[in-house]
């Protein structure tokens, strides 16, 4: 297992322009703010719609859904919360996938098993 932690972006077209955020390592207290940072970043400059490839992803902690639910918030708009979706996920290994379902947070924001997929469904 490597916990370096490390976050790449890519641009993607779909039927809207999404933002891939490609994660590595362990997500947990020490990387939360390194991915905050890299979401709100892409935010500011314009990404409406992401996807968080959690592919290399080796452990998720309690901090880690911390703050994929904080990056949820950041891109869906108030006014939208219950009926537009701008954060899906995709390529959750195993371990990482039974965290997700257990916590509930797969009852709002889906994943998917191919980037492609998941870039495809905004």
């Amino acid at each position: 297992m490597n916990n370096a932690f490390k976050v790449t972006r890519e641009q993607m077209q779909g039927n809207v322009p999404v933002t891939v955020l490609h994660v590595r390592g362990w997500l947990d207290a020490q990387s939360e703010e390194a991915l905050l940072a890299e979401a709100r970043s892409a935010y500011d400059e314009g990404a409406r719609y992401l996807v968080i490839n959690l592919e290399e992803v080796d452990t998720l902690t309690s901090a880690g859904m911390r703050a994929l639910q904080k990056i949820h918030r950041i891109f869906t708009p108030q006014e939208e919360a219950y009926n537009a979706v701008h954060v899906k996920l995709c390529k959750a290994p195993p371990q990482v996938y039974h965290v997700l379902g257990i916590t509930g947070f797969l009852q709002s924001i889906q994943n998917y098993e191919t980037l492609q997929a998941a870039v495809d469904s905004f």
